[in-house]
């Protein structure tokens, strides 16, 4: 089933509920195409179709502002967004990147608090908007839903635990491996294949994420590439020695 899309450009954070601009353009949605969504039932999807809400993003336009109300769930549809948090200093630091299919907006949803983190977009990108009312009617009464997002919970607390001990690592050179280690996790066919990791970030956003320099994380991937572990091409990284890029992790 598909949902018939209003978008308009936006150059802010708007409030969730704006309506469209004028600029609107007409955009087909396979809802089932959205994880979170593609095991509801007929009547369900027809429900969640009525009530969502598109907005169309530049890039670099902030998609959610840290401290606003959780009010609704987002879904990317297409594009690159990456959630973000600003040091006391001022300075950003990348959490997570965000592809299409995922959703983002739910610990604030869920607690009824305010948001934990920005979110900005790395490329043009359309976001399909949920009011809390549909979305928790879908938590508290799907099912499928409710699975889903236990797994996304679990997996979230299983992630940030892994960061945590990877920002722990003195050897920069270490964390950078170890960075790439987590980026391949679920992308291998089989243990020991091959690995590819679309839509790399930047250098700049990885040392943003990992609390080092640009420099140092075009040199570490120079050298991975010279030692023949891995591959770049100008949005993925293919990590073709997988084993070898996990004993320099071990340090062995």
């Amino acid at each position: 089933m598909t949902a018939t899309a209003k978008t308009a450009p936006a150059r802010r954070a708007p409030a969730e509920n704006d309506a469209a601009a004028p600029e609107e353009r007409q955009v087909q949605i396979h809802l089932r195409k959205i994880p979170l969504l593609a095991d509801l039932s007929d009547e369900e999807i027809i429900r969640v179709k009525q009530d969502l809400r598109f907005r169309q993003y530049s890039k670099r336009d902030i998609v959610l502002q840290k401290g606003g109300h959780g009010d609704g769930l987002m879904f990317l549809l297409s594009g690159q967004l990456q959630v973000i948090d600003v040091t006391e200093d001022g300075r950003a630091i990348g959490l997570r990147m965000l592809a299409p299919g995922d959703f983002f907006g739910e610990i604030a949803l869920i607690n009824n608090s305010t948001r934990s983190a920005s979110v900005v977009a790395m490329s043009d990108a359309l976001v399909a908007f949920l009011p809390a009312a549909t979305a928790m009617h879908l938590f508290a009464h799907s099912p499928s839903v409710a699975t889903h997002m236990l797994k996304h919970l679990a997996q979230k607390i299983q992630r940030d635990s892994e960061f945590r001990s990877l920002l722990s690592i003195n050897n920069t050179a270490k964390r950078i491996y170890t960075y790439l280690v987590l980026m391949q996790k679920n992308k291998q066919a089989e243990p020991g294949a091959p690995a590819v990791v679309e839509n790399l970030p930047t250098h700049q956003d990885i040392a943003n994420m990992i609390n080092t320099s640009r420099e140092t994380v075009t040199r570490a991937l120079t050298a991975l590439a010279q030692q023949g572990i891995v591959q770049k091409d100008a949005h993925r990284l293919i990590i073709v020695k997988p084993d070898a890029l996990q004993k320099l992790v071990q340090g062995s």
